[in-house]
């Protein structure tokens, strides 16, 4: 996850500024980077940091439909990195 960190950090600051939340979701440790704006899709991360679907954004906010109940059935939530760059 580091790396990836490193990788927004590379970025021109976002609004709302980018922020990585931990969670678990199914039984495993998983990140979830939410969307930049309105058309683009958000990111859910496993513990090797690959993706495992986006849970919202995209054209019609409701992201890529393989993780449809992330958000009623997530736990443990945990702010991990938030950008505190000003733009």
């Amino acid at each position: 996850m580091l790396d990836r960190i490193e990788q927004m950090k590379k970025n021109p600051v976002g609004n709302p500024p980018q922020r990585v939340w931990q969670y678990t979701y199914k039984g495993q440790v998983v990140y979830y980077i939410p969307p930049q704006c309105c058309d683009m899709p958000s990111v859910l991360l496993n513990a090797n940091c690959e993706t495992i679907c986006s849970p919202d954004g995209g054209f019609a906010g409701s992201g890529d439909g393989k993780c449809a109940d992330f958000f009623q059935t997530r736990t443990n939530e945990k702010l991990i990195w938030q950008d505190d760059r000003k733009q």
